[in-house]
């Protein structure tokens, strides 16, 4: 019987992933002994911009393993994509129905810096959790099983490049729908600060 949800530990990650949460009320565990995935939601989420959707990626440091366990990712700051990041989500979302509700809340992972990725993405899924007030515990793998027996197991499943898996969610506004049509499957705070606290009623 299945005893715990397995997810990556994925950077804003898509609203597909709250809805896999919502649906399975159990433990939530976080990968962190996978090897990392590049062109991953881990450092990527996808927001809807005036030009329609628009890829925000986080830089990492590349070493010389190409095998490298997500725990010991770190992130780079050669350059300042913090302060682009910000800049983009503000001029998506500013005018968004409840972006100053929680833009206070969010702002913090641009002021400050994470050594490790993981860190830095599983600090922004406690504030979302918290903020659409789904209640679930954390809890981290201690080593890499490729097949866990008591597991529902997505970590391969949320993918900017498959088919999502929540094929036929229903639409929302958003903030450029009138110019660009409406965009299934953005990250997480394209639905918060659009919806606010009906965000948890949407999944």
């Amino acid at each position: 019987m299945e005893s715990q949800l397995l997810l990556p530990a994925c950077y804003l990650p898509p609203i597909s992933y709250f809805h896999t949460i919502q649906e399975h009320n159990l433990p939530l565990f976080i990968e962190k002994y996978e090897h990392f995935q590049k062109q991953s939601y881990r450092t990527r989420a996808r927001i809807a911009s005036a030009n329609g959707v628009q890829d925000l990626i986080v830089p990492i440091q590349h070493g010389n393993k190409e095998r490298v366990p997500m725990k010991d990712i770190r992130i780079s700051y050669e350059f300042n994509w913090q302060r682009l990041h910000w800049l983009s989500i503000q001029t998506a979302y500013r005018s968004s129905a409840y972006f100053e509700y929680y833009e206070d809340d969010f702002i913090r992972f641009y002021e400050g810096k994470y050594d490790y990725l993981v860190d830095f993405n599983v600090a922004q899924l406690e504030l979302i959790l918290k903020s659409i007030k789904l209640k679930r515990t954390i809890g981290f793998t201690e080593a890499y099983v490729a097949e866990p027996l008591e597991a529902i197991d997505f970590r391969n499943l949320i993918h900017p490049k498959k088919e999502s898996i929540w094929p036929d969610p229903k639409e929302y506004y958003q903030v450029f729908s009138d110019k660009n049509g409406f965009y299934p499957d953005l990250s997480i705070i394209d639905l918060l600060f659009n919806q606010g606290p009906q965000s948890k009623s949407y999944l």
